[in-house]
């Protein structure tokens, strides 16, 4: 919310809520904290009446839908049989990116023409090595 506010429109909404508010801005600010302690009050009562309902230590992140349902609906049987299709999946997409890669390493090495030594003999006129052409191998 105040994320684009400038420490010179801080100030002046400062001053504009000293002159509103004038003498009664401390007591105004005091009340707004203990809003704010209360409804963090509030939170945690019904964090803690949840937990009691379903019997397990429940925290905040724990309400999140996916977070709640994996943790309490489902046994682990339950979420193996549903992660095994597409664990064996992941892990055969993985398998032919490794060969894929090891590939690209090979072709890269065989024409990485630097390291390579000439095969010219020494008598023959030496050429100026030409630079390797380089391949954007995402554009490929």
């Amino acid at each position: 919310m105040f994320e684009n506010l400038n420490w010179w429109e801080i100030g002046a909404l400062l001053m504009l809520a000293l002159l509103i508010f004038g003498e009664r801005l401390p007591k105004v600010i005091g009340d707004g904290l203990r809003m704010l302690r209360g409804l963090r009050s509030m939170a945690q009562n019904a964090t803690t009446d949840l937990s009691r309902e379903l019997g397990t230590d429940i925290q905040l992140e724990d309400l999140h839908p996916k977070a709640f349902i994996r943790k309490h609906l489902l046994s682990e049987d339950d979420e193996q049989a549903i992660r095994k299709p597409l664990q064996t999946l992941f892990d055969d997409v993985k398998q032919d990116l490794n060969g894929v890669k090891s590939e690209l390493n090979d072709v890269a090495s065989a024409a990485d023409f630097k390291n390579a030594s000439p095969a010219v003999p020494s008598s023959a006129p030496v050429e100026k090595a030409r630079p390797a052409q380089r391949y954007d191998l995402d554009a490929t």
